[in-house]
């Protein structure tokens, strides 16, 4: 679960980390008031849970509460990478004299968390890590051992950053491991004239599996999130949107991978990542393939099932289901293998749908789906 700035931002506070005052505001009057207390000068920052959003016009800086009040009612119902804009928050101007990257994230094939650090900051660390990869420094971190004041000052000085940030990669692997993170990030950290160390920006990201030690987050937050997501969440589906055209339904996280590069391969761009699970009943994959279909972006749904668990004929009853209460105007390539791969099939065969054609493997079938997405017509 990611969690939005301000949100981050209150965890990094607790945790011993400088931020600037802020608060969040919901609509254009709140800004003003919100900017009166705060001092008059303000940065205005939409709250979305993406990347990039000072280039998508998501943060901004107003001289006074009008501007600010301006700056928020042009923002609020904006839309960002998707994301639809419902809360600003308000912050505190800083003077900086120089900014740093630092992260903990999740090294999951290792089996452990790596700190990743630049003395650039401010900057997408992905463009500074193709352009000057020796700029940012990457230490492993021994979940045994956690990070030592010996640690935090070898991750400082591979990275070219002040003695002073040692304290804040401290604290920061606190909040990753007290608050069940997989990430933490902060960009910039900045250094202010004073010589204090100040968070202007943070992104963590919680585990979904410790859900329960966290309750004060609460369930997905469905005002904010895309609204697909937020209905398959509420029907306990695995669903993520992708900025594609291939609708993608599988059993697994690694099936479902697997086929979402199977259909790059053959030149198309999947829509989503849909993980029915390794138990998914007839009535799990009816409202996993209505909530693919419900996305416009969608040309053509491929279901890839390996039977296990869940047996095919079971896959396919559900998309019998799922015909008779969506109208289906999209391609549908399915397939199907593994237990009761040839019920299944049956059960496709004979009711015959149009839109619907069965394929013998998964490289096939990627095929397929690539080939209709881009000729399918609308019916």
């Amino acid at each position: 679960m990611d969690l939005y700035e301000h949100q981050a931002r209150e965890l990094l506070a607790e945790h011993g980390i400088l931020v600037p005052r802020a608060e969040v505001a919901a609509s254009a009057a709140e800004a003003r008031a919100c900017a009166e207390r705060l001092g008059g000068r303000v940065i205005v920052k939409a709250q979305v849970k993406t990347g990039g959003r000072g280039r998508a016009g998501g943060v901004k800086r107003a001289a006074d509460p009008a501007a600010a009040e301006l700056m928020a009612r042009r923002m609020l119902g904006a839309d960002i990478k998707g994301h639809t804009v419902r809360a600003v928050m308000l912050a505190e101007p800083v003077v900086s004299e120089s900014g740093f990257y630092v992260s903990y994230v999740l090294d999951r094939a290792a089996r452990r968390f790596l700190a990743i650090a630049s003395a650039r900051g401010g900057m997408d660390i992905e463009d500074v890590a193709a352009t000057c990869p020796e700029a940012v420094a990457r230490v492993p971190v021994d979940p045994a051992e956690g990070v030592t004041r010996s640690r935090a000052d070898e991750i400082a000085a591979s990275a070219g950053l002040p003695v002073e940030a040692a304290d804040v990669l401290i604290a920061l692997r606190n909040v990753l491991t007290c608050e069940d993170a997989l990430l933490v990030e902060v960009n910039p950290l900045v250094r202010t004239p004073q010589g204090q160390l100040i968070a202007l920006d943070a992104k963590v990201t919680l585990d979904d599996n410790a859900r329960f030690r966290q309750a004060r987050w609460g369930a997905r937050d469905a005002t904010y999130d895309d609204e697909r997501e937020a209905g398959a969440a509420a029907k306990g589906l695995t669903y993520v949107k992708l900025d594609g055209e291939v609708g993608v339904i599988g059993n697994g996280a690694g099936l479902v991978m697997a086929t979402l590069d199977a259909v790059a391969g053959r030149g198309a761009r999947p829509a989503n990542f849909l993980d029915i699970g390794g138990g998914a009943s007839a009535q799990v994959m009816a409202d996993g393939l209505a909530v693919v279909l419900g996305d416009p972006s969608v040309t053509c749904v491929l279901v890839n099932v390996f039977g296990g668990i869940t047996a095919c004929d079971a896959v396919a009853d559900g998309i019998v289901r799922a015909l008779e209460s969506v109208r289906l105007t999209k391609p549908l390539v399915v397939r199907l293998d593994g237990t009761n791969a040839v019920r299944g099939r049956a059960v496709l065969d004979a009711r015959a749908h149009p839109l619907v054609e069965l394929a013998a493997t998964m490289d096939g079938a990627a095929h397929r789906a690539a080939e209709l997405a881009h000729t399918a017509p609308v019916v």
